[in-house]
């Protein structure tokens, strides 16, 4: 497995693109037809065979606080021994391999530290968002119990009430920090620097990632021990990450993305990663970290792009930057243009989910060829097909089809294992001989894709993924609400807004109070990133014959009003006009 990844190493050291461009065909042709072995332990083999074993001096992570100015430096070695410590304190307590590992903590240098630890011992990694509320702890508490979780303080409280409510406790609980009840991470010090790694099958799930869905509450991703870490090095080609390059991927430890460009790709091909803690993103200030710290690849939302280049970029001296991508939706030229102007690199966009690695893009030897609004071609890691709604394989360029992964030739390293306890959803996703995305796309007759659309109801807002029915089951929940329907509505700066559209109880009339009081009550359940920011009122919405909602009419209608008109709806409320939900409010 180490020829793999410093095949990958080399690669992305080629300075002639179009040599890069045929290597990395040759490769993945390779990757895709070898029989890979029934163990594999990437923490052990890789990051400590390969990485320790040959740059352990070097620095693995270069952690920076912009709000306090707070500096961290990690080896490679340090973190391999840190990650050791950790392991030996679980085992200590009685967490083995198969456990999970609950991880709700910001951008910190222990978020590394513990995802190598439980990749070594075999421990299922259950990625956790900071901004979950209490109630949506609970479910997941539920679906999957816990066994282990690490929280900062802050988070420790939510956690005991989650528990509490559920009357269930972990294994161990670990805090940063200190905490009455809690184990504090600063014991972890006193454990021996080296480990027995895990005896892990390449099947044997190491990630869950809860994700939105459009008809339930969220599923659970599995990731396997090949899947992300042998999965990533298409991110790693895709970004054209160099052994030694200073990393930076602008994502937090609660998602997947932050497992893809934050983690696998730079570490697996022994680059430095630079991660930036902050509590509100101030686009000049992360700009002076990004050009301070010499960033040579860098990873940003479109949200984040469009905020860098209303700054005056004359000012920052990017003379380290190499490499610029993008993921999530396709970035308008202007923004392209204007850092292009300023950097010298194009934003490469790229395509992936939660499920996958990144499966289409624009690696290196696309810049100069790109095409504005295009996400580019397929990684040869995927046999990505676009198939119509009658399952046959669309070839004519410019029509519209479901992005699909064909399995029957092989099946892409990078695809994730199963959605765990739950094969009706397998079912629904996984076809005949496709992997079905839910996404739609279209390519051209030079083979650039293009993307349409989700082909389900899921909204893509800022760099989150929303599902309807979580907002819809809050929103029904008040007394005021009889019925709700949730969609996206167009936005220029977050792709989509989360709208919903109410249809009150009897005995309740439209207003600006009744809706500030709707946005509350959203407030104390939902993760601020599924709060609705829009609330129409309204008397019905369309269903079908036998009452179901149709929210592709509804997106449709919002979709057609936006390009028609800039006015207000009737009775059409948004969360940014109400200054009582602001968070800098006084209280």
């Amino acid at each position: 497995m180490e020829n793999i990844y410093k095949g990958v190493m080399q690669l992305n050291t080629m300075d002639d693109l179009e040599q890069r461009k045929e290597a990395a065909a040759a490769f993945f042709k390779k990757l895709n037809t070898m029989q890979l072995p029934d163990h594999f332990n990437w923490a052990e083999e890789i990051f400590e065979g390969l990485h320790v074993r040959e740059r352990g001096d070097q620095h693995a992570l270069l952690w920076a606080d912009m709000d306090s100015a707070a500096e961290r430096k990690l080896t490679y070695r340090e973190m391999s021994q840190q990650a050791n410590q950790c392991l030996n304190y679980l085992r200590k307590n009685n967490v083995s391999q198969g456990d999970n590992i609950y991880m709700m903590i910001p951008i910190v240098p222990e978020t590394w530290v513990l995802t190598l630890a439980s990749l070594k011992g075999g421990l299922i990694n259950v990625p956790t968002a900071t901004s979950m509320t209490a109630r949506e702890l609970r479910f997941r508490f539920e679906a999957y119990p816990v066994d282990v979780i690490v929280s900062n303080e802050t988070g420790a409280d939510l956690i005991d009430e989650a528990l509490s409510a559920l009357g269930v406790a972990p294994k161990i609980k670990i805090v940063l920090g200190k905490k009455p009840g809690w184990h504090s991470y600063g014991d972890f010090a006193q454990e021996a620097t080296t480990a027995e790694g895990a005896r892990i099958k390449k099947e044997d799930v190491l990630f869950c990632f809860f994700t939105s869905g459009t008809t339930g509450l969220p599923k659970r991703v599995g990731h396997s021990a090949v899947s992300y870490p042998l999965g990533h090095l298409s991110t790693a080609i895709m970004v054209g990450m160099r052994p030694g390059d200073i990393h930076h991927n602008l994502s937090a430890p609660g998602w997947a993305k932050w497992a893809w460009s934050s983690f696998f790709a730079p570490l697996g091909v022994g680059a430095t990663v630079a991660a930036f803690n902050f509590s509100a993103l101030s686009p000049q200030t992360y700009l002076d970290y990004v050009t301070r710290y010499k960033v040579n690849t860098f990873c940003a939302p479109p949200t984040a792009w469009r905020a860098f280049i209303g700054h005056d970029l004359s000012t920052f001296n990017f003379d380290g930057l190499r490499s610029s991508v993008s993921a999530g939706e396709p970035l308008n030229p202007e923004v392209i243009q204007q850092w292009r102007k300023h950097t010298g690199t194009e934003i490469r966009d790229f395509y992936g989910q939660t499920e996958s690695s990144a499966m289409i893009g624009n690696p290196p030897w696309m810049e100069g060829k790109m095409r504005f609004g295009s996400f580019g071609m397929p990684s040869g890691m995927y046999d990505i097909a676009l198939v119509d709604d009658y399952g046959k394989e669309v070839t004519a360029p410019g029509e519209t089809g479901h992005i699909t992964v064909r399995l029957d030739r092989w099946r892409a390293i990078g695809l994730f294992q199963e959605y765990i306890g739950s094969p009706d959803k397998m079912g629904q996703v996984f076809k005949e001989n496709y992997y079905f995305t839910g996404d739609r796309a279209q390519f051209d007759e030079d083979g650039y894709w293009w993307f349409v659309g989700r082909a389900d109801d899921v909204i893509k807002s800022s760099d989150f993924r929303v599902g309807p029915f979580e907002v819809e089951s809050t929103l029904i929940e008040h007394p005021a609400v009889a019925e709700a329907a949730v969609v996206g509505s167009p936005d220029p700066e977050r792709y989509q807004l989360v709208k919903g559209y109410v249809i009150l109880a009897r005995g309740y009339q439209p207003s600006r109070e009744l809706a500030l009081e709707l946005f509350q009550h959203c407030i104390k359940i939902l993760a601020k990133f599924k709060i609705p920011r829009i609330i129409e009122f309204v008397t019905e919405v369309p269903k079908t014959i036998s009452g179901k909602i149709r929210r592709i009419e509804l997106r449709e209608q919002e979709i057609k009003r936006k390009e028609d008109s800039t006015e207000r709806a009737p009775n059409e409320y948004f969360y940014k006009d109400f200054p009582e939900l602001s968070s800098k409010k006084k209280k």
